[in-house]
């Protein structure tokens, strides 16, 4: 799990609430009542009904139900360390060298990353190089334009929700000139009208935009692992030295992360 966002989530949350709940005191409301003064469901129907519906006519039903599988990588999806990913090269190689292929073929079953695996299977193959290099290069296009496309409704309902607490604003303006000799109308109105603002930019900057800013982070990542597996198969099958191949594929990482001591695992 990633527990930083998690934390992220929290802290913004628990910040709100503390600051709600204090200026709710200097203002005279004890207790829950100034948390209960923010909460309104017609607001939170306008902002997320409307942020929602808007989603589905922009994009299809299955491209909706996939970004929140997608999302899952968020909360769930542990980081993959490119140390491991580079020893795993380099032991396999080295053994490739002294033993011969058939030596690691019950290794490379058990290889966890089914990118290294697919790399590692191609060799064993006697797959020509220009073949591994675009086959591996096309599912790496592929998977980018997945991602982009969850990066893109998530930023998409970042864009709507404020939207939709503006229109829930109007609305609730409207309620409130309609009837300005009814005191209860006004205060009704007034509360749809903040409310639905308040809720479509917190929401947006809370929820929506971080998660697309992370879903970006973790397909950058992703591709930056992929690009390593890449060059170590490829060095591998050209018949680079152990030795060589690791310094190819540590030169992909910034120094301080090129130790095991300092990224750990």
């Amino acid at each position: 799990m990633d527990i930083t966002t998690v934390i992220g989530f929290i802290t913004g949350v628990s910040l709100m609430a503390i600051a709600i709940l204090q200026r709710s005191w200097k203002t005279g409301l004890p207790g829950l009542s100034g948390l209960l003064a923010f909460w309104d469901m017609p607001s939170a129907f306008i902002t997320l009904g409307g942020t929602f519906a808007a989603t589905m006519v922009n994009y299809s039903f299955h491209q909706i139900v996939e970004v929140f599988a997608i999302a899952k990588k968020v909360f769930l999806q542990k980081e993959e360390n490119p140390l491991d990913i580079i020893d795993t090269v380099v032991r396999l190689t080295k053994k490739a060298r002294i033993m011969g292929m058939l030596s690691i073929e019950q290794e490379i079953k058990g290889i966890k990353n089914s990118f290294l695996r697919h790399g590692f299977s191609l060799v064993s193959a006697n797959v020509d190089t220009e073949t591994i290099r675009s086959e591996l290069e096309t599912e790496i296009t592929f998977l980018q334009e997945r991602h982009k496309v969850g990066q893109e409704i998530f930023l998409t309902m970042g864009t709507y929700s404020p939207a939709f607490g503006m229109i829930g604003t109007i609305m609730g303006l409207i309620m409130m000139l309609a009837k300005l000799e009814d005191q209860s109308a006004i205060a009704g109105g007034m509360a749809l009208a903040l409310l639905t603002t308040f809720y479509g930019a917190l929401i947006a900057n809370l929820v929506f935009l971080p998660v697309c800013g992370k879903l970006k982070r973790k397909s950058d990542d992703e591709v930056l692992i992929k690009d390593i597996v890449i060059e170590g198969i490829i060095s591998m099958k050209m018949g680079d030295i152990p030795s060589i191949i690791e310094a190819k594929l540590k030169a992909y990482l910034p120094p301080k992360k090129r130790e095991r001591r300092i990224i750990g695992k």
